[in-house]
């Protein structure tokens, strides 16, 4: 039977902490499991805490500061960080390029038509295999893209509405907004802090915005690229050309 939104989430104990954007990001899992959502979200994943294990395996083998550019996005895909725990986490991207894989457990509740099947999703996010397809013909290794760029997502958690749809947080009641933006904007700052970062780019015109908010007061230049989605026209004649337009543009040499 289907839980009523902001039931509370199952729990994992956590592996030993050891670098400052696991701390942010058990942070963050605190906070926001304590929100709620009410209709048309029917259903709240939050792959922080079902998904911890490859979740903070990236946040240790990748986020190790400084980085120069970090490549914001909005919230978790279906198919990418729903899955895996990795902004944009592709399943075959992660596996095979990234390299993590790990134990992905259940939200508590799951609607029919998104469930969570970890590593053995078989449907591609489009939207990830695109970025990290990017990243792996420009680069070459995660070693050499992670010298200067981090990937992250402005929030956590992922909202599916009763029919199966994707519901996005540009898209919740102010009254539902305020109070993520508040902790989603105050763990971006820290991440970006902890980093060292001075260039935040936003993937989307909505992620751009949130940086430019949350950014407000440090020496930080906020920009934006296309987002990669399907959905998105423009992406689909050539996002990585466009992408890298708008980094240039931006001063930003890949």
């Amino acid at each position: 039977m289907r839980a009523l939104p902001g039931t509370p989430r199952a729990r994992y104990p956590p592996p030993p902490m050891t670098s400052p954007l696991v701390a942010i990001s058990r942070r963050l899992a605190q906070e926001v499991e304590a929100l709620r959502f009410g209709p048309p979200t029917a259903y709240v994943y939050d792959p922080l805490t079902y998904a911890r294990a490859p979740h903070e395996a990236y946040l240790e083998r990748y986020g190790a500061p400084p980085r120069e550019v970090l490549l914001l996005g909005m919230n978790p895909g279906p198919f990418g960080m729903a899955q895996t725990g990795v902004p944009f986490g592709e399943v075959a991207a992660v596996r095979d390029w990234l390299g993590i894989e790990g134990p992905v457990g259940r939200p508590p509740h799951e609607h029919p038509k998104r469930p969570v099947e970890g590593f053995s999703c078989r449907r591609s996010e489009v939207s990830g295999a695109r970025l990290w397809g990017w990243a792996r013909d420009r680069f070459g290794t995660p070693e050499r893209f992670f010298a200067r760029f981090f990937v992250a997502n402005w929030c956590p958690l992922a909202f599916v509405e009763a029919s199966g749809a994707n519901r996005t947080p540009d898209r919740l009641p102010a009254p539902e907004r305020a109070p993520l933006e508040a902790a989603c904007d105050r763990a971006l700052r820290t991440t970006v802090e902890v980093l060292g970062a001075r260039r935040v780019v936003g993937v989307g015109a909505f992620a751009a915005e949130r940086a430019r908010a949350a950014l407000a007061g440090l020496a930080v230049l906020v920009s934006a690229i296309p987002h990669p989605s399907p959905a998105n026209p423009a992406a689909n004649r050539g996002w990585a050309p466009a992408a890298e337009k708008a980094l240039r543009a931006a001063g930003i040499e890949v």
